[in-house]
């Protein structure tokens, strides 16, 4: 019974952000990987050449591939129930490792620290991968502060992250240097250390023929989309994304509880501060191979915050020597009363997000609706915007690269937004290089529209 206990609190938690929350659906990058993997399903290869393809991932195009049995919108459906899952697993696992680390209160504020930050709750019920690549490297920290150099359920996790993010590869070697320290390492645990190495290049090789064809494809996206990389800009930008994550409590909470931490419970913070170094080395080689350097890729960083701040407000629980406790507890009150102060402008940007993300989810509908109310004839699709290719390729069953945007020749149909409002709240993103929505080619006639969406077809 005791072992079915973490599963059943899990869902307990996904039940309770979905009460609080009550939408989800599949970001872009999400639905490509349902798309590859529904082409590869079906013997093909991906088409990654089309316009501002997302990174491929092969454990999500793999997750793909399973969808691909069922219909589109179920598939949809099953990736935001696996995405609250996953938001939940990594408030559990924050909350285990607070617990471990600093105590029972520490481990539960860390949990509520994480689970009521805006990015998480933002990238976290749109699906995107790196809550459950979050859930991987810290279930991977969690079996590690456990057991010391447990070898390899560690680098199976990590093994598996590394099929989601890159910068698991730097986790596992690092790791496996550190088993080196302290006895012989297996040729089972180098294996694992190197399979995701392998498997992603291979998967690379043979779709694409490029075994780099990932990181060739994500730097150009960086420069088209002119997003923040290199070396030089990581000092500046990592406290900026981090600080976007755990705002100003968290971070004063972070810092408490890391110089509290490290000067009266060095032993126990040993493997939480290598693992943060380590995180933060991981996002700066981001920046070094010139991939983008954003919020969500500092989420480990991010949750490693959670924890500390924690400690921050709750780690004198954790201490003997009793001339701290009462000024630790001091510095807590501190840290607990800014995060009261500062809750109601963080529910303000709670409900912000989840309003925008039940638009859009209506608005997602009634292109589904639109769709399901005439069937697009055979041949190219025309679009409004390069945002709408995977939604339309994937539930009209067509490859991306048959859904093009305007001007092309021999388009048979066009989908476009029924209103500027839709095209603000729903088609055009921050980062697009050209921020333009397409109107509808010449010589085409409308022939279906609803609330959000015009379908027009050749006359």
């Amino acid at each position: 019974m005791a072992r079915l206990r973490p599963y059943a609190a899990v869902c307990a938690i996904a039940a309770v952000l979905w009460a609080a929350i009550g939408h989800g659906f599949a970001n872009y990058d999400a639905l490509y990987a349902l798309i590859w993997g529904r082409e590869l399903a079906h013997g093909q290869a991906p088409q990654v050449d089309v316009q501002l393809a997302p990174t491929t991932h092969p454990l999500a195009n793999l997750l793909g591939v399973v969808l691909s049995a069922l219909p589109a919108r179920t598939a949809e459906d099953v990736l935001v129930v696996i995405a609250y899952l996953a938001l939940a697993a990594a408030g559990w696992l924050v909350f285990r490792l607070g617990r471990l680390w600093f105590g029972w209160a520490a481990g539960l504020l860390a949990a509520v620290v994480l689970l009521t930050r805006e990015p998480v709750i933002s990238y976290g019920v749109r699906a995107y991968v790196d809550v459950p690549y979050l859930v991987l490297v810290l279930g991977a920290l969690l079996v590690e502060a456990r057991r010391a150099r447990a070898g390899a359920p560690v680098l199976a996790l990590l093994a598996l992250a590394g099929l989601v993010r890159p910068e698991a590869w730097l986790f596992s070697l690092a790791y496996l240097a550190y088993l080196r320290t302290g006895r012989r390492v297996r040729p089972s645990e180098v294996a694992l250390a190197a399979s995701a190495i392998v498997l992603w290049l291979g998967y690379d090789l043979v779709t694409s023929g490029d075994a780099l064809r990932s990181l060739h494809d994500t730097r150009q996206g960086t420069r088209e989309l002119g997003r923040d990389t290199g070396i030089a800009k990581v000092p500046v930008t990592l406290p900026r994304r981090v600080g976007e994550v755990l705002r100003e409590p968290g971070l004063v909470g972070a810092v408490a509880g890391l110089a509290l931490g490290w000067g009266l419970l060095r032993e126990r913070m040993r493997l939480l501060v290598a693992s943060g170094v380590l995180a933060v080395v991981a996002f700066a080689v981001l920046g070094a191979a010139g991939l983008p350097i954003l919020t969500r890729y500092a989420f480990v960083v991010a949750a490693l915050g959670a924890v500390l701040c924690g400690g921050g407000a709750f780690g004198w629980m954790a201490v003997t020597d009793g001339r701290w406790v009462w000024r630790w507890r001091l510095v807590g009150l501190v840290v607990i009363g800014l995060l009261i102060g500062f809750a109601p402008w963080q529910e303000h940007r709670l409900r912000s997000t989840a309003r925008a993300i039940s638009t859009q989810q209506r608005i997602r509908d009634d292109l589904y609706a639109l769709l399901d109310e005439r069937r697009l004839p055979s041949g190219r699709v025309g679009v409004a915007n390069h945002r709408l290719v995977p939604l339309v390729a994937l539930v009209t069953n067509r490859g991306p690269q048959s859904i093009v945007t305007p001007p092309a020749a021999g388009l048979r149909s066009f989908v476009g937004p029924a209103t500027s409002k839709v095209a603000r709240q729903f088609i055009l993103d921050p980062h697009d290089p050209t921020k333009q929505v397409a109107g509808a080619p010449a010589g085409m006639r409308e022939v279906a529209r609803n609330a959000s969406w015009v379908l027009y077809e050749r006359g």
